[in-house]
């Protein structure tokens, strides 16, 4: 089976069977075409059923004299493995190569994390006489409050928001829903978005009538737009540190563990699959609770 018919199956098996969203498709694809690229350059006249764990191995060493990054050599290592399970799936072929195959260690960092302060003055940055300021302060608030995905959060649907309850319904990575806690001063910001600025939209784009937060033509907010107004606002906010969407998310995740949330409670609030993923935050927390140590304990202190 040659080259496109594989990636063909490969990109319809992902969409049809695995139904995961355009974007993490692409990033599939991809990774194998580094593989398609590595046979060309080198000239092995090879289809896929036909690569051995040689080959393979062979790849990695390539990836690596790219220069790479662990964490992107990771990530192509993750999608080869799965273009060799589904060719195994289709029965093209009959013993996995990839099986064998090791990622690059990768060293767990920490991410940066918000105080409350901080995100305090995140939020009072928000000059309230501007045209979308209260839809930008619901949002800014649901995330930090939500510990949401900022494409959560773009595609959050008005009809999934129940204040009443105190939950929001969020679809998740692989369309997996879940519900989330909201607290009041999320809820309160929402609605007066939603009494206000949302409702004095002079057109809502059809598709777009059940979207929670819309820009000024009726329609939903880009990522990039998202990741714009938290760099301003932070900017204004005098703050130093790198601050993206996913800051927010971090920060909700830590001051929950810090206040003694159970990890199992977190992991459910945040969609991790694993324990696993949402255990960095216990890393975050020994951090903190040794800072405050030698912070605040009188033998703590180093004497000078």
């Amino acid at each position: 089976m040659d080259w496109n018919s594989c990636l063909k199956g490969f990109r319809s098996y992902l969409l049809l069977e695995k139904s995961l969203s355009g974007h993490t498709i692409e990033a599939y694809i991809r990774d194998v075409g580094k593989l398609l690229e590595f046979v060309l350059i080198h000239k092995i006249d090879l289809t896929p059923d036909k690569l051995t764990s040689d080959h393979l191995t062979s790849f990695i060493y390539y990836i690596n004299d790219l220069g790479l990054e662990p964490k992107s050599q990771a990530r192509i290592i993750s999608g080869i493995r799965a273009f060799y399970k589904f060719l195994i799936m289709e029965d093209i072929i009959n013993t996995d190569p990839s099986e064998l195959l090791e990622s690059p260690k990768l060293q767990r960092t920490l991410p940066d994390v918000l105080s409350y302060e901080e995100i305090d003055k995140i939020l009072n940055s928000i000059d309230m006489s501007q045209p979308h300021s209260q839809r930008n302060r619901a949002m800014i608030e649901t995330l930090y409050a939500c510990g949401l995905r900022v494409t959560e959060l773009v595609t959050l649907k008005w009809s999934n928001y129940h204040p009443d309850q105190g939950f929001i319904k969020v679809l998740g990575k692989n369309n997996k829903e879940r519900l989330v806690p909201i607290g009041d001063s999320a809820i309160k910001h929402i609605d007066l978005y939603l009494a206000t600025e949302r409702k004095s939209l002079p057109i809502i784009a059809k598709s777009h009538e059940d979207t929670l937060f819309l820009n000024r033509r009726g329609k939903g907010l880009s990522r990039i737009m998202i990741f714009t107004l938290i760099k301003n606002f932070v900017s204004l906010a005098g703050i130093q540190k790198t601050v993206s969407p996913h800051t927010f998310r971090h920060s909700f995740a830590t001051h929950l563990v810090e206040g003694g949330a159970d990890l199992r409670a977190v992991q459910e609030m945040l969609g991790h699959e694993s324990i696993l993923t949402t255990e960095i935050y216990t890393h975050l927390d020994r951090q903190y609770l040794r800072e405050t140590l030698i912070k605040y304990h009188p033998l703590a202190k180093s004497k000078k």
